[in-house]
């Protein structure tokens, strides 16, 4: 049993606020979320990602010492050249084309371990945001209730790719750069004293500087093109998804217009980024030349100032070569850092809306432990064949003074609702639009939290527990099959033609064969085409979108099946028969009955409250404004009482019109309208919620002794809860 209480509210103001402080960018915050992400990357010293960088860190030492031999190879051939030595030219050149062809190998071979890491990094960080975006209905509440996120989906395919080939790229030089910087600056010492060593160094810290200052901007920048780049997509997967109805409004001009803005709105943020960058571009390119100049400022230190002064012009020629390698290769290794500040630049951006996007899973998923519904993962194979696993109830959902809001918005929905779906009490919830029939769903499913008062669940989630049909059908790429037991994983142990003949019988059933399928008692079905002959099997894996090839009646058939397949012990359907016939809509509830569901359905048709009950089930009807029946317990037995103050019960008859209906209403205000009959007519079974904005008439004055409390709902705009008879 889970209970879910209110839930707190974010403050718009206070997160614009904290969006506007907390920008991207280099500082404590990167290396906080950088070294999270790498947490994911290297989860042990033992992993493979943790084996893959100490390989690369060995082969990319390798390739040091093998470059510096190859350095050293001119100033050698000064010397054969110099000393006119054949032998030794041609002993040195062997050994150069050695060289030079192991030295290709090993940096051919550092690229595909950079390359292995990069796929290794991205499936297991891709996975690590996977587990925490889909364990339990995070992914619901980060992509409809939240507006902080933007594009999570950008963010764990595309940001993460990105990132993985980002890193991958630089990984080899950034892992070698502290061996061979502290080598070359031993070499640099050795030949030119400690002015070379300073100056060089010197040159570097000033350059990271000017770059640092230079990268600032272009971070927060790359977020925000990030940002507009998966808007830009979204806006052409949203044409995509609905090329139909765009083509029924003919919209493609205003849809053009649109998406034109949005492109344009992404250029002109690439235009600022690129402005932003050149400047950084310009400080790399002045750095580099500047360094190739600074190697021989350093040379020319020890031979003007005499230390060189008894070599021969071979000798020094020779001495100079080698020195020249040393300082240039050092000055090297500092302008390839420098010439890094593009890419890590573009880490940086990557790191931070990745590492969000990980913060903010990380807290709901802590949060959401408490009160938790069971996942789907839980009620799969390992589920069966014992469920449910809680204590067996006959009730399913008890709400005690529940209050329901929208979680953007502080207008009540719903106020002060008690409510007990018990098992074989088929309920109706009826109403306007925006009355909160369907937040009141969202509620009970766990969606959202209820503002106020309690929200008990007695009864597991999933197969043979509770299963919700949503207003639209969800179809997720697969099989024929895949769809008909979706959301379990796998069929049930026992599968192979038995359940093959259990999803064929209810494929019939729902109307989707061309078999022996029976609408009403006396009525064959229409012509129906089979849709296991259009996917030719039910494993056969098919190419399709199935909303692009299933109509929206056969959407809902096909949703049917997969209830029918799962059997759960109640059914929340959320208008699942709106696009059916009636006739086909009162046979799939027929079906379900005889299958033991009991329903909880939202809808609009009259026909919905004719759907036959199977005998012994009790009838209640009850009406509220704001609040459910609070008061003594009402009368039985078919009698029909009055009482004011906490709640008023009126007697209309069996067919009293609707405008008398109304006229009593107007005339007694909309306060708590509430009646109950038990046992008095057993045709007509089940009960009706009607959500509806009710008008306020002026409340009598009661004396104190009369006076019940403060009552909720006194506005305009408070809404209440009718039960009226089914049928």
């Amino acid at each position: 049993m889970a209970v879910r209480g209110p839930a707190p509210r974010a403050s718009a103001r206070t997160l614009l606020l904290l969006l506007l402080f907390f920008r991207p960018r280099l500082d404590l915050q990167f290396f906080e979320r950088f070294l999270q992400i790498q947490k994911v990357l290297f989860p042990s010293w033992s992993s493979q990602n943790a084996l893959m960088f100490l390989t690369l860190l060995c082969v990319a030492l390798l390739e040091q010492l093998v470059i510096y031999r190859v350095g050293l190879i001119p100033s050698q051939y000064f010397g054969v050249l110099g000393n006119k030595d054949l032998n030794g030219f041609k002993t040195l050149t062997f050994l150069a084309v050695v060289l030079i062809v192991l030295n290709s190998m090993l940096k051919s071979f550092d690229q595909f371990t950079c390359n292995l890491l990069y796929v290794s990094w991205r499936k297991d960080l891709t996975e690590h945001l996977h587990r925490l975006y889909f364990r339990g209905r995070v992914y619901y509440t980060l992509n409809v209730l939240r507006d902080d996120i933007d594009n999570p989906d950008q963010r764990i395919s595309q940001d993460v790719e990105r990132f993985c080939r980002q890193l991958s790229s630089v990984a080899s030089k950034l892992i070698v750069s502290p061996f061979t910087l502290i080598y070359y600056t031993y070499q640099c010492f050795q030949s030119t004293g400690w002015l070379g060593p300073v100056s060089i160094f010197g040159y570097f810290i000033l350059g990271t500087v000017v770059n640092k200052m230079l990268m600032g901007p272009i971070v927060a920048k790359l977020v925000q093109q990030e940002k507009l780049e998966g808007d830009f997509r979204f806006k052409h997967m949203q044409i995509r998804v609905n090329a139909e109805p765009a083509a029924f409004f003919r919209a493609g001009h205003v849809e053009h217009m649109r998406t034109d803005r949005r492109l344009q709105r992404l250029l002109q943020t690439q235009r600022e980024l690129m402005s932003k960058e050149l400047w950084l571009y310009i400080g790399v390119n002045m750095f580099d030349y500047l360094g190739s100049i600074l190697s021989y400022v350093v040379i020319s230190i020890p031979i003007f100032s005499g230390v060189y002064r008894d070599l021969s012009p071979t000798e020094l020629s020779t001495l100079v070569s080698k020195n020249a390698f040393v300082c240039m290769y050092l000055i090297s290794c500092f302008t390839r850092l420098i010439d890094l500040s593009t890419t890590l630049s573009d880490v940086a951006g990557y790191t931070h809306r990745i590492g969000e996007l990980q913060e903010t899973l990380l807290d709901m998923t802590l949060k959401s432990r408490d009160g938790e519904i069971l996942d789907e993962s839980e009620w799969d194979l390992a589920r069966t064949p014992g469920w449910p696993a809680t204590e067996r109830t006959d009730t399913a959902f008890l709400l005690e003074r529940v209050c329901i809001s929208a979680p953007s918005s502080n207008k009540p929905l719903i106020k002060d609702l008690s409510l007990k779906i018990s098992e074989g009490q088929s309920l109706l919830i009826t109403g306007n639009t925006g009355t909160g029939k369907t937040s009141l769903l969202r509620v009970l499913g766990g969606l959202w939290a209820s503002t106020a008062g309690s929200v008990q669940m007695l009864m597991d989630f999933g197969p043979h527990g509770v299963l919700f049909l949503p207003q639209k059908p969800f179809f997720t790429d697969g099989t024929l099959r895949e769809q008909v037991i979706y959301p379990l994983k796998e069929i049930y142990p026992d599968s192979g033609s038995a359940d093959d003949e259990r999803i064929m019988r209810f494929l019939e059933l729902a109307g989707l064969q061309v078999s022996t399928v029976w609408l009403t008692d006396c009525s064959p079905s229409p012509t129906v085409s089979s849709l296991v002959a259009r996917t030719e099997g039910l494993d056969q894996q098919v190419d399709w979108n199935w909303y692009d090839v299933l109509s929206p009646g056969e959407m809902q058939r096909l949703s049917f099946a997969r209830l029918f397949y799962l059997q759960p012990k109640y059914a929340v359907l959320d208008e699942a028969t709106s696009a059916l016939t009636e006739e086909v809509e009162s046979e799939l509830y027929r079906i379900g009955q005889q299958l033991g569901m009991t329903f909880v359905s939202v809808g609009h048709r009259r026909s919905l409250e004719k759907v036959p009950v199977p005998a012994g089930w009790p009838e209640e009807e009850k009406e509220c404004q704001g609040w459910a029946w609070p008061g003594p317990e009402p009368p039985q037995n078919g009698e029909w009482g009055w009482q004011r103050g906490q709640g008023i019960c009126h007697s209309r008859g069996s067919l009293i019109s609707a405008w008398w209906w109304s006229l009593v209403v107007s005339l007694l205000g909309s306060e708590t309208l509430w009646r109950r009959k038990v046992g008095a007519d057993q045709n007509q079974r089940g009960m009706k919620l009607r959500l509806a904005t009710g008008r306020r008439a002026k409340p009598r004055r009661s004396s104190p002794q009369e006076r019940p409390g403060r009552l909720m709902g006194q506005g305009r705009s408070s809404r209440f809860a009718s039960q009226v008879p089914c049928g």
